[in-house]
């Protein structure tokens, strides 16, 4: 159970799109499933999440006749920031509705508020049929922040951990360990950065957010040497300064700023990440014959799989 595995089920930012043009990179919104020693853990409740849904229960059916001696769902679900385009999948993921499941969400909004509350107001109540309360799932929504870090461990509920220094960061035997940090590039409360760490292998998932002049110091400290690097390219340079239209201030990094990351962490891989919904696969093939010399670079696509 030592895999440390990578699928991406949705990769657009802002809205999801269906459409022909769009087949080969997909237009589910944000969603990562990372399988690690054994762990589910869900960057993101985009509409990709649906179909980790809908594919969990299928397994959770066939698991026993009777619904008492099915094997139940688990998952650590990750919300980088409450933002439509990272919760559209959430309602619909179909573990929640199962009375078995056990899902356990970590996220932040700010200081003032709780994520439970917000995704109560945002997602149900008079939004949905249900109000989050009437979920038939265990559900565990929990604040978290950047002095605190989350292990998962075989046979344990998830364990808060104090982070307060480098040493409080390391990987003990066998767990996972997640660590994060608020950046606040990205409009209007700032995003969480999440870093996955089991054994010697780092993934770190930086969406939503915007990149500075000279580069992110702070987000090359937090990925340095990492193995994969999964970050925001919503932007080609040219729409990002765009003179009529710019996207400067939005929270989101173009390509290049992207690649200036990976240097400047010394990431072994980089994932592009959070496509802008008018970048049909003509315009992000281009995209990819630009970037081809480079193996360590990668466009994300719904149902790319990574080892680490």
């Amino acid at each position: 159970m030592s895999e440390f595995k990578v699928k991406f089920r949705g990769v657009r930012g802002s809205y999801p799109i269906a459409d022909k043009d769009f087949l080969q990179y997909g237009g589910n919104t944000s969603c990562v499933e990372i399988n690690v020693n054994g762990h589910l853990i869900i960057l993101d409740a985009g509409t990709g999440l649906i179909n980790i849904g809908n594919e969990l229960l299928g397994k959770h059916i066939a698991s026993g006749i009777n619904p008492s001696d099915r094997t139940p769902m688990n998952a650590t679900v990750l919300i980088s920031h409450i933002h439509q385009d990272h919760l559209q999948g959430f309602t619909f993921f179909r573990p929640l509705h199962i009375p078995s499941s056990q899902i356990n969400v970590f996220g932040n909004v700010n200081y003032n508020e709780s994520l439970s509350d917000e995704l109560a107001n945002l997602l149900f109540g008079k939004s949905f049929p249900l109000d989050l309360g009437d979920i038939a799932g265990n559900l565990n929504i929990k604040d978290l922040n950047e002095t605190e870090g989350i292990i998962l461990r075989h046979g344990e509920p998830p364990i808060i951990k104090r982070i307060e220094n480098e040493n409080d960061a390391k990987v003990e035997g066998d767990d996972v360990l997640i660590t994060c940090y608020r950046s606040y590039a990205h409009p209007q409360e700032g995003v969480l950065i999440y870093k996955i760490s089991y054994k010697d292998k780092v993934l770190v998932y930086a969406t939503d957010k915007e990149s500075y002049e000279g580069g992110d110091k702070k987000l090359a400290n937090f990925a340095r040497n990492c193995n994969l690097l999964i970050h925001d390219a919503q932007y080609t340079t040219e729409d990002y300064l765009d003179t009529f239209a710019p996207k400067q201030g939005y929270g989101h990094s173009t390509f290049e700023m992207a690649v200036e990351s990976k240097k400047q962490a010394n990431a072994e891989k980089l994932v592009f990440f959070h496509f802008d919904p008018s970048y049909d696969d003509n315009k992000l093939n281009g995209i990819k014959e630009h970037y081809k010399t480079d193996e360590n670079i990668i466009l994300a696509y719904e149902g790319l799989e990574i080892e680490l």
